[in-house]
């Protein structure tokens, strides 16, 4: 059996079409507050980007967005909305340091198995500037497991998902739970992480 990843990465390049194009507004509320947070221009790395829609609410708002998706299919999809490149970059190919202001990953990092989270939280934070900040969104539950259409999920609690963030480097760490729905229609439990890389002494 492919890796839980591959599995994944099947479904959107199977599916690319539809799931871009599928009615889905960007999380206005939810990206302001994170827009907020950030001065005027700030440079964002978004992962997972999807359809694109979140990167186009993010540069209308003046910001320097870096939009990019594992799935060849849906980066191409996100560049005809877009009208750019969009790079192709997997999590385990993160391979940034100290280039950005914030990240942006609306549920996409709910596909790393739960063995692989905490590398690729270390790439991000890697990825971010001292007193950058992250957005990351989760399926909770109480361990792995699929979805009808066959996608993985990490599935992880709140209890669960705090001190993996905590023991990794990331301060300020903050968890909203919220219900609302997703691709598979089925009611959803959210959690909405909150995270910042500390400013280095020789930041401050």
């Amino acid at each position: 059996m492919p890796p839980v990843s591959d599995q994944a990465n099947a479904f959107y390049r199977d599916n690319a079409a539809a799931y871009a194009n599928r009615e889905r507004k960007a999380p206005t509320a939810r990206l302001d507050r994170f827009l907020a947070r950030l001065t005027s221009g700030a440079r964002i790395l978004e992962l997972g980007c999807g359809g694109g829609q979140d990167s186009a609410y993010m540069l209308s708002r003046g910001f320097d967005v870096t939009p990019t998706d594992g799935s060849p299919e849906l980066a191409a999809e996100a560049e005809r909305l877009l009208g750019r490149q969009v790079e192709v970059v997997r999590f385990e190919e993160i391979g940034w340091h100290d280039a950005f202001d914030a990240v942006w990953a609306e549920a996409c990092l709910l596909h790393v198995p739960r063995a692989e989270l905490a590398g690729v939280l270390a790439r991000i934070l890697r990825a971010l500037r001292g007193g950058g900040i992250l957005h990351a969104s989760f399926k909770a539950g109480n361990g792995e497991g699929r979805d009808r259409f066959g996608r993985y999920y990490n599935y992880p609690s709140r209890d669960w998902l705090m001190p993996l963030f905590e023991k990794n480097g990331w301060a300020n760490v903050d968890i909203l739970e919220a219900d609302g729905g997703g691709y598979d229609s089925e009611p959803t439990r959210w959690l909405h992480v909150s995270a910042a890389k500390p400013i280095s002494v020789e930041q401050q």
